[in-house]
């Protein structure tokens, strides 16, 4: 799928993109953080039927909604791509030693090998959780890596290992 990126002077940049049916649907991305939801008319597409506007914080949630099928169909698709690489999804318990602690407290990449690609949180999938990511009881961490590393970090983040 193309995405046709477009500079707004002023306001911010313009993301098009034009789905299988011929519908174009945009965000309007402003320097205040702000985004709209843009749905083009499908028989003039310089012509917007609706235009919905979202705070930074409504767009990073409905971005989520949309990615979190994504996320855990392209792992799936690189486990069955690279011999080798396992998916491995490690539930947070709130008596877990990193519940309340960074992910950069586990130096999980350097000691295993294995990355943190994501953490599912109340149903909310976030994609690559930055070092000062903070773990919560209920997290469900998914971790990338060989089946040795992959166990290696379940183990860091359950027994404290």
């Amino acid at each position: 799928m193309d995405v046709e990126r477009t500079s707004l002077p002023g306001i911010g940049l313009r993301h098009v993109v034009t789905t299988e049916r011929g519908r174009q649907l945009g965000v309007v991305s402003h320097r205040t953080g702000r985004r709209d939801l843009v749905v083009y008319d499908k028989h003039d597409p310089d012509t917007c039927v609706v235009s919905v506007q979202l705070t930074g914080e409504e767009a990073n949630a409905l971005a989520e909604l949309l990615g979190t099928g994504r996320v855990v169909e392209r792992l799936a698709e690189l486990n069955r791509q690279v011999e080798g690489l396992v998916t491995e999804q490690i539930p947070i318990s709130a008596a877990s030693p990193y519940a309340g602690r960074s992910l950069g407290d586990t130096r999980a990449r350097t000691r295993t090998g294995a990355s943190i690609v994501a953490v599912v949180r109340n149903g909310q999938v976030i994609a690559s959780p930055r070092p000062d990511f903070v773990f919560q009881g209920d997290d469900v961490v998914v971790a990338v890596g060989t089946a040795e590393g992959a166990a290696a970090v379940a183990r860091i983040l359950t027994a404290g290992e």
